[in-house]
């Protein structure tokens, strides 16, 4: 059932961009803290080789990632086959946040196109590639992505983007201070 894999193989990336849909986990240090699930669309991530990927984070109503990430670099990424032959594969390593003042920020960005209220890239090494069966996951049929964060990203522009972010971003819910 369960199987791990030393690396991200073309089978496994193809099964990647093939997903709509991704969940990312993190947790802060330590027993206090929440830990965090979110998920993300919006074809949002991308294989950078075969150990390394990263994911466009897009402004939204929370921080917690960067925030545990920067505090502790800990992250796991799920993807489930929705459609399709059954599959679960998570990734689990190490991650670090690139932001608009880094200097890999133009590049990073660069494999994502553009979308509005892109806030940074969060790029993770991987120590463990592995897949499980997905018996489970229920079938569901892709209906389309939605526009709304789009759309409020647009309408807030760059000024305004920025001001909320300051105002709602820059810690985690449990206090820990957001990257940036």
């Amino acid at each position: 059932m369960a199987a791990v894999h030393p690396s991200i193989t073309p089978e496994l990336r193809s099964f990647i961009e093939a997903q709509r849909v991704f969940f990312v986990a993190t947790a802060p240090s330590g027993a206090e803290g929440r830990v965090n699930v979110s998920p993300k669309g919006l074809d949002t991530f991308r294989v950078l080789g075969p150990t390394s990927v990263a994911y466009l984070d897009l402004t939204g109503s929370g921080n917690e990632t960067a925030a545990h990430v920067g505090q502790n670099g800990r992250i796991t990424f799920m993807f489930c086959a929705f459609e399709g032959k059954p599959r679960i594969l998570r990734l689990y390593g190490k991650g670090r946040v690139v932001g608009g003042g880094d200097e890999e920020w133009n590049a990073l960005l660069g494999r994502f196109g553009s979308l509005p209220g892109a806030r940074q890239v969060i790029v993770v090494e991987l120590d463990r590639i592995q897949t499980s069966c997905g018996f489970g996951v229920p079938r569901m049929t892709f209906a389309g992505e939605r526009s709304e964060l789009i759309q409020w990203a647009q309408a807030r522009g760059e000024a305004g983007l920025r001001e909320y972010r300051a105002r709602n971003n820059s810690a985690s819910i449990d206090g820990i201070k957001a990257p940036g």
